[in-house]
């Protein structure tokens, strides 16, 4: 577990091994989601990134921009 200090700014570092085990890079966005006490940072993907997560999922059931 890494520890990290506020700045006077509310600023964090967020530390290295932590970015490189989720590889988190320079200017990505990330979320920060307070969840009771305690405070979850989570990196934000790119849709394109997820494409095949859900092999099993099919479009034929999903009406064409003609059927509106």
């Amino acid at each position: 577990m890494a520890q990290v200090k506020v700045s006077s700014k509310y600023q964090i570092v967020i530390p290295r091994e932590v970015r490189d085990a989720l590889g988190i890079y320079k200017g990505q966005t990330v979320s920060v989601i307070p969840v009771g006490n305690v405070i979850e940072v989570v990196p934000d993907q790119d849709i394109s990134g997820m494409e095949g997560i859900f092999p099993e999922l099919t479009l034929d059931s999903i009406r064409d921009e003609s059927d509106r």
